[in-house]
């Protein structure tokens, strides 16, 4: 994770030491975390100087970048009256053998235009000569308006089905999304940049929710809260509630939720409403509320649109409702999930599929085919909501998941699978979460009640040896087996 105190903007040079390379001893700058040497630095000067005006215009102005980055990026970062945009292309061509790395980081349904990186004495020449001309502040400013859009963009297309691209694209993106959510890059006050970087925090909500990034949101979030000058927004409060639920601590959670709403009234943020409904709805799931969590998502499909533009989906809502009536009232829960599937044909025809719907939509099916006694089918449903979410790469489903699968495995007779997947799920979680997390109710009580029946069968020293060899293949393996 990067740090919060991050200083790529700033052209931060760090120290000098000196690093050994084979055998020798060079004297080299720190630049960005990473050693360089001298000699590269000289070379990267020579390479400079012997570009034309423009290319060395547009090398500076390369030099906010974090990470790699494409044409359409460099057009509206560094395009200014002295390079038009309509000239970007050209001059970067030219630029490109003498100062950047090709980059192929594209993923499926993206046009395939290049894109590049510029090695760290490259960068280190253009942020020099870019202070020194006096333009750094104004091409970071123009980084983070693109920063922001590229936040939107990850977040639209999240709602609109794309949500494996949307992933995708924030991972690119993150170095130079880390830099612009930390207000104290800006080149104004931190505090009047702390609207930017909060927006960009909030519109990757599924990156740190959905896609298990927990931890780093919740960090990034409060370092950028805590510069913000005015009342928080009502979706950063929505936000860090649901953090704080994924993370484990429900408790914590309430009070922003009260919060949030409040700051959704005051705002006129009606959307909000329905999601802070789904998200109270959660938090009592989480608890074992069961007719305190039913209530709030049935509250949440009221308030919600259609098609929300931002936030859980109303497929999600309906899976939750399931998921809360599977264990309790399995008819209405079959309903619910019956009124999933219609909208999300109706999801289809306007946007895509909602896979973190799917994948929470496979564990309620599975819980409702174990009720009914179909084992095997319940086992394949518990087994695709792993893959779903390992695929979507959040811990909290997979784990859960995970757990399921095992109390359908002992259900057959397989106690050996049904251990290793308990393992691989105790690893899991304590590389994600802190020690003092919990996982929820209805996890927590599939977890006994196959533990409560392993240990019947199994001696501790069989189980250990079962557990340690679950973690040891892990869950992307255990999840393949049949």
């Amino acid at each position: 994770m990067e740090s919060m105190g991050h200083m790529g903007h700033m052209g931060h040079m760090g120290h000098v030491g000196h690093v050994g390379h084979m055998g020798k001893s060079s004297e080299a700058e720190l630049l960005w975390g990473e050693p360089v040497s001298a000699d590269q630095l000289t070379a990267a000067e020579q390479g400079y100087a012997r570009c034309g005006p423009a290319e060395r215009f547009l090398w500076e102005r390369l030099s906010v970048f974090e990470g790699a980055f494409g044409r359409e990026a460099v057009r509206e970062v560094c395009a200014s009256d002295a390079l038009p945009a309509g000239e970007i292309q050209a001059v970067l061509d030219r630029l490109a053998p003498l100062a950047l790395l090709p980059v192929d980081d594209l993923f499926d349904g993206e046009d395939g235009a290049p894109r590049y990186w510029m090695p760290h004495p490259m960068r280190a020449v253009g942020a020099r000569r870019l202070t020194g001309r006096g333009d750094r502040w104004a091409v970071v400013l123009h980084h983070r308006r693109w920063c922001v859009k590229v936040a939107r963009q990850a977040a639209d297309w999240w709602q609109s089905g794309r949500q494996i691209d949307a992933r995708d694209l924030a991972l690119r993106e993150l170095p130079d999304l880390a830099a612009a959510m930390d207000p104290t890059t800006a080149p104004l006050s931190p505090s009047a940049e702390a609207e930017t970087s909060v927006e960009i925090v909030v519109s990757l909500w599924f990156l740190w929710v959905a896609c298990g990034r927990v931890a780093e949101g919740h960090i990034r979030l409060r370092h950028a809260l805590s510069l913000h000058s005015g009342p928080p927004p009502a979706r950063a409060l929505w936000l860090a509630a649901y953090l704080e639920l994924e993370a484990g601590r429900p408790e914590d959670a309430d009070p922003l939720l009260v919060q949030a709403w409040a700051a959704a009234v005051r705002d006129g943020d009606d959307r909000c409403l329905g999601m802070l409904a789904h998200l109270r709805g959660a938090t009592a799931l989480f608890q074992g509320r069961a007719r305190e969590a039913a209530a709030e998502f049935r509250e949440a499909l009221a308030l919600m649109e259609e098609h929300p533009e931002f936030g859980p989906s109303r497929e999600l809502c309906w899976v939750a409702l399931a998921l809360t009536l599977s264990r309790t009232d399995p008819e209405a829960a079959q309903e619910a999930l019956d009124q999933a599937v219609l909208d999300t044909s109706a999801r289809l025809a306007w946007t895509g599929r909602d896979l973190w719907a799917d994948a929470w939509a496979h564990h309620a099916r599975a819980e409702l085919l174990s009720w009914d006694g179909e084992r095997e089918r319940a086992a394949e449903h518990a087994r695709r909501a792993l893959r779903a979410h390992l695929h979507l790469g959040t811990a909290v489903g997979a784990a859960c998941a995970a757990e399921l699968l095992a109390q359908m495995r002992v259900m057959v007779g397989r106690m050996t699978s049904a251990a290793h997947l308990l393992g691989a799920a105790d690893l899991l979680r304590a590389s994600v979460f802190e020690e003092a997390y919990r996982p929820a109710e209805y996890c927590a009580t599939s977890r006994d009640r196959s533990e409560s029946l392993l240990r019947g069968l199994l001696d501790d020293q069989e189980l250990r040896r079962a557990y340690e060899e679950g973690a040891r293949l892990g869950l992307f393996a255990l999840a393949g087996e049949e």
